[in-house]
């Protein structure tokens, strides 16, 4: 088959593709061809081929919908990779992505430049780089002068990253960065001034690799789920069995196109033949009334999105059939909320590596079964089994197990992360913990590993552990998650301090500069030590049960002393083999997919990506 715009724009070229919720500038399938194609000539241009992986850090766009259309007709591999990361965090992804290039626009570029091109230099500084910065942050540094910073400044030296087919262990060569707008600086070049290439004609087939989305990982090793076509396919298949789909439906894109829940619609769409209202960033009330303006179909949110939206509107237009509502439990008032004011909610469990939706219940299901799910969609099979990998039988609570053509089967360059996590026949042990009612009906209860699920975003303990120890100050941490009323989950951090004066606002400066805003602790407990099992484990569920007492009793204001460390060896707890550094299985992201940015804006601007704003959404499924 051809990519997949190439067949919608051969069957319905006059129909509505696109509509740009700020402008409400609309775009026919036969525009978005003409757009892609174009795009798909100057990469080629550059030098991109097919088997190429392409990554892109671009806020929601319409060149970012271009692009992806442009990456299938190529034959590439696209990468998305958010935007609200910092450039220590981003640098890493794209070598563990094997980034041939990576695309950015004026607003990511200096993030770009910092991660692509100077990976060991001032990327903590990138998000402080003024755009206009020449020198992309390095001005009056000589150690980089014109000469021999790596980097182009034409088109003319623009090589792709890739590693000689005959010598694997070659290092890498620096990833180049393009920029969908004129670049400010000298080391990007812009896509306009790149040749028109040849356009390959490219054949895809399902089991080809489409795309790689991340998931939870550390900074050092992030994973990457690799979906084919035909995970893809399947997966938009059985949702649009599930919920429904008519020719002139519109579907509300607000959540982060990096995200599965924010990227699987531009796909759908495609083979659907129905349009897309993209919003550039989360705003509770203009989700609303884009809704209405535009007369949506379906939405895809987070818990957090849809309260504030309620919140802000009372209510959702009446043009609405479809709220798939994912990337994080939903609480049963909210669901009862939903019931009582006609919301068609959709409660959906999914993740990236199942291209999605897993199972995703009616609103008449969602208001008779409160908690559940529902039942797995078309072509999928859950299986609920025990500590030996036994099927349990209704009602008894195990690890979900997920199988069929939308799974995908493993993690690029991450054997062992594969073996992990991915059965022999290729079954996805999914780390979520759960049980089916003795109508088939799902309910996921928790995780079996102790990530972090903070406004529909996925959080590794273990990477904010390790940012914390690495102060000069601390001796040792361990962070959890905390009941929070809004975010669902807030990360907290038990501090060990080698330094008696540090505060809590020096350790958040500190990470600020390492990690993405919602990573960030906003409960810090002070203690002597950090509670231990005889085996040196660190007592998780002791260390979360403090952090909890000490969230109560602070309401997240100055950090307190926790209380002594106590009997380090509680056999109750002697079970806890997590330390906070591991990542022990797969990203539940869904939903809407979870997996690396926040979904929402906090009206106080508190709850940043690094770049004071927390705009994007994750949400991995829908």
């Amino acid at each position: 088959m051809r990519d997949l715009l190439s067949h919608r724009v051969a069957a319905t070229p006059d129909a509505e593709a696109l509509v740009l919720a700020g402008s409400g500038e609309s775009l026919t399938y036969a525009d978005l061809d003409a757009r892609a194609e174009a795009l798909a000539g100057r990469l080629s241009g550059l030098g991109i081929v097919p088997g190429d992986h392409l990554a892109v850090v671009l806020g929601n766009r319409a060149g970012y919908v271009a692009l992806v259309h442009a990456a299938m007709r190529l034959g590439v591999r696209l990468v998305p990779c958010s935007d609200r990361l910092t450039a220590t965090e981003l640098a890493p992804k794209l070598a563990a992505a094997d980034a041939t290039a990576l695309v950015c626009g004026a607003d990511t570029e200096a993030l770009a430049v910092a991660a692509a091109l100077d990976p060991a230099g001032d990327a903590d500084d990138a998000d402080e780089r003024p755009a206009g910065d020449d020198d992309g942050g390095n001005a009056g540094d000589d150690s980089h002068a014109d000469g021999d910073r790596p980097g182009w400044r034409s088109v003319d030296g623009f090589e792709p990253a890739r590693v000689a087919d005959d010598d694997p262990d070659a290092s890498p060569r620096p990833v180049p960065v393009v920029s969908l707008d004129d670049p400010a600086d000298d080391r990007a070049v812009g896509i306009d001034a790149a040749p028109d290439g040849e356009v390959p004609s490219v054949r895809w087939g399902r089991a080809d690799p489409l795309l790689m989305l991340f998931t939870s990982g550390t900074t050092g090793d992030p994973k990457l789920v690799t979906l084919t076509v035909g995970n893809v396919l399947a997966s938009a298949t059985a949702s649009a069995f599930r919920l429904g789909v008519l020719p002139d439906d519109r579907y509300l894109a607000t959540l982060s196109l990096h995200h599965t829940g924010g990227i699987m619609p531009l796909y759908r769409a495609a083979l659907y033949g129905t349009s897309v209202v993209l919003r550039s960033e989360f705003d509770a009330g203009g989700a609303v009334d884009d809704v209405r303006r535009y007369g949506v179909a379906g939405v895809s949110l987070v818990p957090t999105m849809l309260s504030r939206m309620l919140d802000a509107r009372g209510t959702l237009p009446g043009c609405l059939r479809a709220v798939l509502l994912g990337g994080a439990p939903a609480p049963d008032a909210l669901i009862e909320r939903c019931r009582d004011y006609s919301v068609p909610v959709h409660p959906t469990w999914g993740m990236t590596e199942a291209a999605s939706q897993i199972a995703t219940a009616r609103p008449d299901e969602a208001f008779e079964r409160v908690g559940t799910v529902g039942r797995p969609l078309f072509w999928t099979d859950v299986t609920v089994t025990g500590p030996d990998g036994e099927e349990l039988p209704p009602g008894e609570t195990g690890e979900l197990v997920v199988s069929g053509p939308s799974i995908a089967q493993g993690y690029y360059g991450n054997p062992e992360a594969t073996d992990d996590a991915f059965t022999a026949d290729g079954a996805l042990r999914t780390g979520d913990v759960g049980y089916r009612d003795e109508d088939g009906y799902l309910y996921v209860l928790n995780r079996v590993d102790d990530r972090i699920i903070t406004g529909g975003e996925n959080v590794d303990p273990g990477e904010v552990a390790a940012v914390l120890r690495a102060h000069p100050g601390v001796d040792d941490a361990a962070v959890a998650g905390v009941p929070d009323p809004e975010w669902g989950e807030r990360v907290a951090a038990l501090v060990v301090r080698s330094d008696p004066e540090l505060s809590a606002a020096a350790l958040e400066a500190f990470c600020r500069e390492r990690l993405a805003g919602f990573k960030l602790p906003r409960t810090v407990a002070f203690a002597e030590e950090l509670p231990r099992t005889d085996s040196g484990t660190v007592r998780r569920p002791a260390v979360r049960d403090r952090l909890e007492r000490v969230a109560d009793a602070d309401a997240g204001t100055d950090p307190v002393e926790a209380d002594p460390a106590g009997d380090a060896r509680d056999p109750e707890d002697a079970t806890a083999a997590d330390d906070g550094d591991g990542d022990s299985g797969p990203g539940s992201d869904d939903g809407p997919d979870t997996d690396d940015e926040s979904a929402v804006d906090d009206a106080d601007g508190d709850r940043d990506g690094g770049d004071g704003d927390r705009s994007d959404a994750d949400a991995n499924s829908p």
